[in-house]
């Protein structure tokens, strides 16, 4: 489950299976997911929730989409997961 959380959060920030160009112009660290909590879910086996934070500097300011289709849009097609749901999704207050 550390893996695949893991890699959730990187598939939906600053992970990427190709070099980019611009990797090298600011630091990734800054962007990058987070997964910083994995329980298992109660009477089901090898399920888990894993809990994933995100900089709000890797989203457009104001822009839900941008923020929706940065999480939601990569991760459901990464083929490493063979499972995926999103159940909820905090946004901080402005």
């Amino acid at each position: 489950p550390e893996e695949a959380g893991a890699a959730v959060a990187a598939e939906s920030s600053t992970g990427t299976w190709t070099t980019v160009w611009t990797d090298g112009l600011t630091s990734l660290d800054r962007y990058k997911g987070r997964c910083y909590h994995i329980e298992p879910v109660p009477g089901e086996a090898d399920q888990y929730i894993c809990y994933v934070a995100y900089p709000l500097d890797l989203f457009e300011e104001g822009s839900v989409t941008n923020m929706f289709t940065s999480i939601v849009g990569n991760v459901f097609g990464f083929k490493a997961q063979r499972a995926l749901r999103l159940e909820d999704l905090r946004v901080p207050t402005a």
